[in-house]
């Protein structure tokens, strides 16, 4: 009977102590739960989320490079051992077997590279709007799982169609997480200066996400299979799905329904700044999205390059991308009046980068050009995209998800073109002249950043966001207050007199609130 007297008074033990370990689990994560709700702590999670969202969409946008044309090629020779044992069984007289030209081939391959940034360059402008109208958080997690699909798809895809549809799939999520990304960035950090940091931050992910990834790839797939490296970048991306579902909350926010109505992406587009901004992009990005498809071939004719070599060619490029960054976000703190002109020596440096490109004859002559090319491109990327913010929140209305849609745009026009247009650029010119028209496009385009060079003295002004909206009072309440507004511009301000009734009455007010900050 001992033992069993023992077991009545340990299970009252153990009770306890099991509701004593509840008790402070409960404990530690309500006070996780307010940690994570703090503001300053809850925007450095938020840009820990996004930037993650970031380096994965780029990892996969690149780890496909020493991946997928060894992978295809395989099926085709697989393919075509089995057409000869067909044939040979057959007894067919005809000796030859028809084979794939390699011309074909390699506009598959070619396709298949662009297709991520065609499905992206299409929804963007529906993922834009959509953003503005739920916010961003929703966005942020279904691109998240869309990428996660894409990932996995990438893993156990075994023929082209199915990498096909993995790489389409990728595009789709990528136009809502890479957008409502950035803009939740932008919304989140209001000041100009930490704005600027913060997106240099971001910056940063996606230059090491594309500079790292193809060297990633190629040992993993080496060492380890086609699958391994999709996987584990899905598995990443589960985490920071389940990250961002646990600290945005998505689907129980409550704050969609205060949020303004942005403006429209097709009057963003015809804004005269932003639309500098944005030829600027894709301007600045060409030379990079049209020298990965091409300088590997260029690199086995001119320098007999080695694998190794090949594949570790962008890899230096990322240090010098990140000291761009890092030196323009503390040039922007002290002088933030020069953003344009630290986008200006940005597209001087990738043109005269690219110009020299092809003089190179050997691996460390190329670094040099190559480090400058991505050098220019983190002083434009990082200058201007917190000017399409600013010019929101001065022009129109402070919602993000339509103006860094059209940035998202910019960038996928250059990366359609890219593996498309690039390969018959060099076979009908040459690589000389595709080195030189990128150069110097981009040199010319420099000087209409001048554009922008009053843009940090603007002031918000109703006047002229109601004649970029071209939106008249929509009722009673808003005509009274268009009215307000116009008296008040004028100088005259409301009293009212003994009676309650509502008079206008000369005032005198300050530069400030005049319409200096208006630019025609």
């Amino acid at each position: 009977m001992e033992p069993d007297g023992n077991r009545e008074e340990q299970s009252p033990n153990v009770a306890q102590t099991a509701a004593s370990k509840l008790s402070q689990m409960g404990e530690r994560t309500k006070i996780l739960g307010n940690v994570i709700q703090d503001p300053e702590r809850q925007k450095r999670i938020i840009l820990v989320i996004v930037c993650v969202a970031l380096l994965l969409d780029n990892m996969l946008y690149m780890v496909i490079v020493p991946i997928i044309p060894d992978y295809l090629e395989g099926l085709q020779k697989a393919a075509d051992n089995a057409q000869h044992a067909i044939v040979r069984h057959s007894n067919s007289t005809n000796s030859s077997t028809p084979k794939a030209p390699t011309g074909n081939f390699d506009l598959q391959i070619g396709v298949l590279f662009a297709s991520k940034a065609i499905v992206q360059l299409l929804v963007n402008p529906i993922s834009g709007t959509f953003i503005d109208r739920v916010g961003y958080d929703i966005p942020l997690f279904i691109g998240l799982n869309v990428m996660f699909l894409s990932t996995l798809t990438f893993a156990f895809a075994e023929n082209y169609a199915t990498l096909f549809l993995a790489r389409s799939i990728q595009g789709l999520g990528s136009a809502f997480a890479d957008t409502s990304g950035i803009a939740l960035i932008a919304d989140r950090y209001t000041e100009e200066t930490e704005r600027s940091k913060a997106l240099g931050i971001a910056l940063a992910f996606i230059s090491f996400g594309s500079l790292v990834a193809p060297p990633y790839g190629g040992v993993l797939y080496e060492f380890a299979g086609k699958r391994v490296p999709f996987l584990i970048l899905a598995c990443i991306c589960l985490i920071d799905g389940v990250l961002c579902l646990t600290v945005l909350k998505p689907f129980s926010n409550q704050e969609r329904g205060n949020m303004p109505v942005g403006t429209p992406i097709y009057k963003l587009m015809i804004d005269p700044y932003i639309a500098v901004v944005a030829g600027a992009l894709i301007i600045c990005n060409i030379p990079l999205a049209f020298l990965e498809p091409t300088i590997a071939n260029w690199m086995e004719d001119t320098m007999q390059a080695t694998e190794w070599e090949i594949g570790m060619t962008w890899f230096p490029a990322f240090f010098p991308h990140v000291l761009g960054v890092y030196l323009t976000v503390k040039l922007a703190a002290k002088h933030p009046h020069l953003q344009w002109f630290y986008g200006a020596m940005g597209m001087v440096f990738i043109g005269a980068s690219s110009c020299t490109v092809p003089a190179c004859k050997n691996f460390g002559q190329l670094m040099i050009p190559l480090c400058g090319v991505c050098f220019g491109i983190a002083l434009v990327d990082t200058a201007l995209l917190p000017t399409l913010g600013f010019l929101v929140d001065v022009r129109h209305v402070s919602v993000y998800g339509s103006v860094y849609a059209i940035a998202d745009i910019s960038y996928c026009v250059a990366y359609a073109l890219g593996p498309v247009v690039a390969g018959q650029i060099v076979h009908n010119l040459g690589f000389v002249q595709l080195n030189l028209g990128m150069g110097l496009a981009n040199v010319l385009y420099a000087p209409a950043l001048l554009l922008l060079k009053n843009v940090s003295q603007m002031k918000p002004s109703f006047s002229e966001r109601n004649m970029l909206l071209e939106d008249g009072p929509t009722g009673l309440y808003d005509t009274i207050k268009m009215e307000q507004r116009e008296k008040k511009r004028k100088g005259l301000c409301t009293t009212l007199d003994e009676n309650g009734i509502e008079t206008f009455v000369q005032r005198s007010y300050s530069e400030e609130e005049s319409s200096g900050g208006e630019y025609a």
